[in-house]
């Protein structure tokens, strides 16, 4: 399987959730090809989730799964920790108030 670079997914990932509406933007740019991508919707009500790209052995594929979720600020602490010891990391940060952020969509879960 072929890994698209991390600025292009971003890239194509923005693009998608503007073309729905859900606002969204680049919080943290990490390496342009192989950085990790964290996304974290928020609620606008205080909350927030963080998903993280992992590989699925059973399914063999990539899955979008939780890394946290709760109060904004606790979740914002959880970020600041995950950029600090990984300075390639992109973090998108999704506004809505559904927590709609098309992560399960064809073509965003690769």
């Amino acid at each position: 399987m072929c890994r698209l670079a991390s600025d292009l997914w971003v890239s194509a990932y923005l693009a998608r959730l503007g073309l729905a509406g859900i606002p969204a933007y680049v919080v943290s740019k990490g390496h342009e090809k192989a950085g990790a991508v964290l996304v974290k919707v928020n609620s606008l009500d205080g909350c927030a989730t963080v998903y993280q790209r992992t590989y699925d052995f059973e399914a063999d594929s990539r899955i979008w799964v939780v890394l946290c979720q709760g109060k904004e600020k606790q979740v914002d602490e959880v970020l600041e920790r995950q950029m600090s010891s990984d300075p390639d990391l992109w973090i998108i940060e999704v506004e809505d108030r559904n927590s709609n952020h098309l992560l399960d969509e064809e073509g965003l879960r690769d």
